[in-house]
């Protein structure tokens, strides 16, 4: 099991929200805050087909580079933890005709306040929790074409 965390999702360019489960990947590493979104959550947030002004951006990934487009501070979202909410954080929307789940990269996991305890497990706290507080990952939720 990995760390999935449930998020409120906003597209700041139509007001649509989405609330869904989100795998937090420390590998997607990136220079701002980014949320990955499947092309389908894209079209329900009325994201797909992007503004003409959005860059189509390459990856590096484990299976090889893939080109995705990136609507910068598109979303706002917010981790909805069952005692609390945290957020809004506004980030970048990057729209995956590949990926099936919605992907938290690790500045805007950052910017969350998450903290990841047992990776296999999949605990995980907010950095301003008590310590002895953890917290257990969401079901996965899929995305697909």
């Amino acid at each position: 099991m990995a760390v999935r965390v449930r998020l409120r999702i906003r597209s700041r360019l139509s007001g649509r929200a989405v609330e869904t489960s989100a795998l937090v990947n420390t590998g997607f590493e990136t220079e701002a805050p980014q949320l990955l979104i499947p092309l389908p959550l894209a079209r329900q947030l009325s994201l797909y087909p992007p503004p003409p002004d959005a860059p189509l951006v390459e990856f590096g990934t484990a299976g090889g580079p893939v080109r995705n487009y990136v609507i910068r501070n598109a979303l706002d979202v917010i981790v909805l933890a069952g005692d609390r909410e945290v957020g809004p954080v506004a980030c970048d929307a990057v729209i995956s005709s590949l990926e099936e789940e919605v992907l938290v990269n690790d500045k805007l996991g950052e910017a969350l306040g998450l903290v990841l305890l047992a990776l296999g497990s999949g605990k995980w706290r907010f950095a301003d929790d008590p310590p002895d507080k953890v917290r257990s990952s969401e079901p996965p939720s899929y995305w697909l074409l």
